[in-house]
Order: structure tokens, then sequence, then C-alpha cells
């Protein structure tokens, strides 16, 4: 599967979600945190699922869907 790698702003950004978010996602293991460190994590933005923005402003619309738990796991 092809990767994508982006930080989490980015990824914040692309769900339509704040950044706490995305890190709690990665924690429930709903999408794949890379790298370690503060600044050297990344995301794999194939994993998100897109907000829908206003194409002439980038206001946002509607946020990405959660992607989906691991079988078995409980949400936080």
């Amino acid at each position: 599967m092809a990767s994508a790698l982006v930080n989490e702003e980015a990824a914040a950004y692309y769900a339509g979600r704040p950044g706490v978010t995305i890190r709690r996602w990665a924690h429930e293991g709903r999408i794949t945190r890379h790298g370690k460190g503060r600044g050297n994590v990344r995301y794999n933005v194939f994993e998100l699922n897109k907000a829908d923005r206003d194409e002439w402003t980038g206001e946002l619309i509607t946020p990405g869907e959660p992607p989906p738990l691991p079988a078995g796991a409980r949400a936080a």
C-alpha cells in the first residue's frame, strides 16, 4: 500500500479535525504513527478520510469521518 507521510498539522487540516484528535486516533490504532519524538511523528494521509472544504475559501464544510477501530479495540 502506498503512503504519503505528513506531519500532525497537515493531517489535521486534511481530515478537518484538531491535532489532538489525530493523536488520539493513532493511540487507538485507527491510523499508523511513524517516527518518535516531538516534531518527528508523521501520519499516513491515505488512512484518513478527507474533509469537505469550500473550493474558493478553503473553509471547512464537513470534517472527514473517523477511521474504523481495529477489531476488538475500544474507543478512548
